[in-house]
């Protein structure tokens, strides 16, 4: 009270001049009786200012703590390595047994004339893989699925429309060639002629109701809907090489060819056109 000295300020005796020194005349700032820090914060080390040399996180700045870094694409995982290379090895083999008219080929043709029995709801099942049926489906569910990107603000909002049109217009340009490289006759039902192999109608059927259930997913609320989804596409495809064989369009291995591509095809789509929504800090997000 009533000290205007106007000097430096000096140490008093006392227990404050303990805890700067330390008892032992150690000098350790953080204790006074000299002994080792028990704190994380006491066991950091300092600079020669006696600030510490780690840096504490910001808030809304990434730390990495694995190998995999911010921005980096991951590596398909097994199901995605299953779903590329299964397929792949087994249409290699059932091309290999058509070619070479080996054993499973001619098995797939005794089966065929026992599965032959031609009627109206197998031709209603068979339809569903016209051209004029399957590509329309796809074009609303893609116009449908761009309109709600767009207007969620999704960044790239047109890319998976885009993708599944991409893999539409791209079905004839691996069929037509195979089914003239592979030159197979059709079953007996169908008179001569060649190239049945693979199946068109089932390749067309594939790609348009997958690739649509594919563009719904990430819009359907809830694991029931997107199950209730998956087991559609799934149904319909399966009545649609079951009435082109019950017709006797195609042999059965024709059909499973087509679903070994399109199996490859519809999963490298789900890789490349999933969509990214924008985030408040403009990196994006898997969205929606």
């Amino acid at each position: 009270m009533g000290d205007t000295w106007s000097g430096p300020p000096q140490l008093r005796p006392g227990r404050a001049l303990a805890h700067t020194t330390g008892a032992s005349g150690s000098g350790s700032p953080h204790r006074s009786d000299g002994r080792s820090p028990q704190t994380p914060r006491g066991a950091r080390h300092t600079d020669p200012d006696g600030r510490s040399r780690t840096t504490p996180p910001v808030r809304g700045r990434p730390t990495i703590s694995s190998g995999r870094r911010a921005g980096l694409p991951s590596l398909p995982g097994l199901p995605g390595l299953l779903l590329l290379g299964l397929p792949g090895l087994l249409f290699a083999l059932i091309t290999w047994q058509v070619v070479a008219d080996g054993p499973l080929a001619r098995a797939d043709e005794r089966l065929s004339d026992s599965l032959v029995r031609r009627g109206a709801a197998a031709q209603f099942l068979a339809d569903l893989g016209n051209v004029t049926v399957a590509v329309p489906v796809l074009a609303l569910v893609a116009a449908y699925v761009a309109w709600r990107a767009r207007a969620t603000g999704t960044d790239h909002w047109w890319r998976p429309a885009a993708g599944a049109a991409a893999l539409m217009a791209a079905v004839p340009l691996w069929v037509v060639p195979l089914k003239e490289l592979v030159a197979r006759p059709g079953p007996a039902i169908m008179g001569p002629g060649t190239g049945f192999y693979p199946s068109g109608h089932t390749a067309t059927a594939s790609v348009a109701y997958g690739a649509a259930v594919l563009l719904l997913l990430p819009w359907l609320r809830g694991a029931p809907a997107r199950g209730a989804a998956v087991c559609c596409a799934v149904v319909v495809n399966l009545g649609v090489g079951a009435g082109l064989v019950r017709q006797g369009y195609h042999w059965p291995l024709d059909v499973v060819a087509s679903w070994c591509v399109c199996a490859m095809l519809l999963t490298a789509l789900s890789r490349w056109s999933r969509p990214r929504s924008r985030t408040p800090d403009g990196t994006g997000r898997d969205g929606p």
